[in-house]
């Protein structure tokens, strides 16, 4: 059988949040098929459904829905669109319990945040404001169903040819890829952006059940991503296709960028150190300034990342106190 032709098309669609539009894509093959579909919002679905009208199809129309990782500017929309077109949605298997248990599964993400800030030196009271605003913004998500898990390595066929899964954990737990070898495309959600860094963001291990507390080592995600990147890096890739802003078409360079990137700004933070022991939260009121509190749990979990680094390589130390403040120290 010959294969169809196969068009991608880049559907951006607005969302509240300060990175902007989220790019989903509609891949014009048999079947039609929609990777992400932005937030849980009657204007981004007014959005999508026109920008769908404008190369001839409609929400009913479509085949298939594929959800890159568990972030709610992406997968907001998955549920209300596997209801109306009846396409089934392809995720991640160890995603599939997230995205079904969605509030209880993010009421755990906000209380493991909140615990996460407390430990690394927030404020109670800055700490709590947060964790409202999270549950407010928990409405752009919305619970769906994955009738078809996905594994690392597998294919989703289309008509045009496969598409490989390649999960890529950093930004996320969930972090998926998919790879048109034959074309050199890959579709890469939130894996690499092109305008901005994407944020290696802490968060409970998919594998927990919410009611389940974390035990032991909290998760790594800077050193997830830098292994993810290079997996990356290793691909034959022509075009990046990201959830936000242009396409990446040198993704080994913009990959070396970002691994530099990472290494200067953990240097920057081993000197910061040499004025004694800090927090995480120390650290991230030195470099960001008033950012560091109304945008803490970013600028905790940026901190702890490149501190994991300088852990790594055994240059820092990390302590606990008898209050359960957590503090870092040069070696040596």
């Amino acid at each position: 059988m010959a294969r169809a032709d196969r068009a991608i098309r880049a559907l951006a669609i607005p969302t509240p949040f300060a990175v902007g539009d989220v790019n989903a894509y509609l891949i014009e093959d048999d079947p039609l098929t929609l990777v992400d579909g932005g937030p849980n919002s009657a204007t981004a679905l007014a959005h999508l459904e026109g920008l769908l009208a404008g190369y001839g199809h409609r929400v009913e129309d479509i085949g298939l829905l594929v959800v890159t990782h568990q972030h709610a500017d992406h997968m907001g929309l998955t549920g209300h669109l596997a209801a109306r077109s009846g396409a089934p949605i392809a995720a991640l298997a160890g995603l599939a319990s997230y995205l079904e248990r969605w509030n209880e599964a993010g009421a755990a993400d906000d209380q493991f945040a909140y615990d996460l800030m407390l430990r690394h030196g927030v404020e109670p009271r800055v700490a709590k404001a947060l964790r409202a605003v999270a549950r407010m913004t928990r409405g752009w998500g919305a619970p769906c169903v994955v009738e078809r898990p996905l594994a690392d390595g597998d294919e989703l066929e289309l008509a045009g040819g496969p598409l490989r899964v390649l999960a890529r954990p950093g930004h996320s737990p969930s972090d998926t890829v998919f790879h048109d070898e034959e074309r050199g495309v890959l579709i890469g959600g939130d894996h690499l952006l092109s305008r901005v860094s994407s944020n290696a963001l802490i968060a409970r291990p998919l594998s927990l059940d919410p009611e389940t507390p974390l035990d032991g080592a909290r998760p790594q995600p800077l050193l997830a991503y830098r292994a993810s990147l290079q997996a990356t890096h290793a691909l034959d890739v022509d075009v990046v296709l990201g959830g936000h802003g242009a396409p990446v078409t040198a993704h080994r360079t913009l990959i070396d960028e970002r691994l530099a990137d990472q290494e200067r700004r953990a240097t920057q933070f081993l000197e910061v150190l040499k004025a004694g022991p800090a927090s995480a939260h120390d650290l991230a009121l030195s470099i960001w300034g008033e950012v560091a509190i109304t945008q803490a749990y970013l600028t905790i979990s940026e901190v702890l990342g490149h501190l994991d680094l300088l852990l790594e390589a055994h240059l820092i130390e990390e302590h606990t106190t008898a209050s359960g403040l957590t503090r870092f120290t040069r070696v040596g």
